[in-house]
């Protein structure tokens, strides 16, 4: 038995002609509230209040930004605006374990020492890779 697998679950259905359901949600409510505002207020008052509820409403229902839809950048702005904000910086000189500090005259530069132990071992090892890759050469050479 085959079932179909859904498909683009992520698009909203266009239930409204061309327009999803919280699309034509916005947009009656921003037009419900401007049609109250003009049977309320003046008309020149009205459509100065009733502008910026139009605008919202036209860019909830259709703006995006960064991909996302507006509702979520004000979601997220109002719970920025609203929530606590409580900004701690508490600085913490640097462990300097064995080395020397050489100072110019803007800043400081810490220069690490290397034991005898640490520089044999960076010594081994890059004269193991240099030979390594010497014979790697001779050998390349031979099979030509």
């Amino acid at each position: 038995m085959q079932h179909q697998v859904p498909q683009f679950i992520e698009i909203e259905d266009k239930i409204f002609g061309p327009l999803t359901f919280k699309q034509f949600l916005y947009l009656i409510g921003g037009g419900g509230a401007s049609f109250l505002l003009w049977k309320i207020l003046p008309s020149f008052l009205a459509i100065l209040v009733s502008a910026p509820i139009i605008a919202l409403s036209v860019a909830l229902a259709f703006f995006k930004m960064n991909n996302r839809p507006f509702i979520e950048v004000v979601e997220s702005a109002f719970q920025f605006f609203m929530g606590g904000k409580l900004y701690i910086w508490k600085k913490e000189p640097k462990k300097q374990e064995g080395g020397v500090v050489v100072e110019n005259q803007t800043d400081s530069l810490y220069i690490p020492r290397l034991s005898d132990s640490k520089l044999k071992d960076i010594a081994w090892s890059l004269g193991v890779k240099n030979s390594m890759y010497a014979e790697e050469v001779e050998s390349k050479k031979t099979e030509f």
